[in-house]
């Protein structure tokens, strides 16, 4: 009942609505502004905190094995 009440109340307020006319308004601005701040921190401290990884890379053993490898075999040669 609370549904249609509201429907019937609100479809003449939509109908007198001109399209060119209607904006975000202030609520608008403030929501984006706040979403854009949001983001702002965000990637601030995303920065700060990839900036404490310190992350080194274990060597792939292929490549170790083709190095020694490579360093043996020139080793015999001379």
């Amino acid at each position: 009942m609370y549904a249609t009440q509201a429907l019937t109340d609100l479809v003449p307020l939509a109908a007198e609505l001109d399209k060119n006319k209607v904006t975000p308004g202030v609520l608008g601005f403030l929501v984006f502004a706040a979403i854009a701040v949001g983001v702002w921190l965000l990637m601030k401290s995303m920065n700060r905190h990839m900036g404490r990884v310190d992350f080194e890379e274990a060597p792939d053993p292929d490549a170790v094995a083709a190095d020694t490898a490579v360093g043996a075999g020139a080793a015999k040669q001379k």
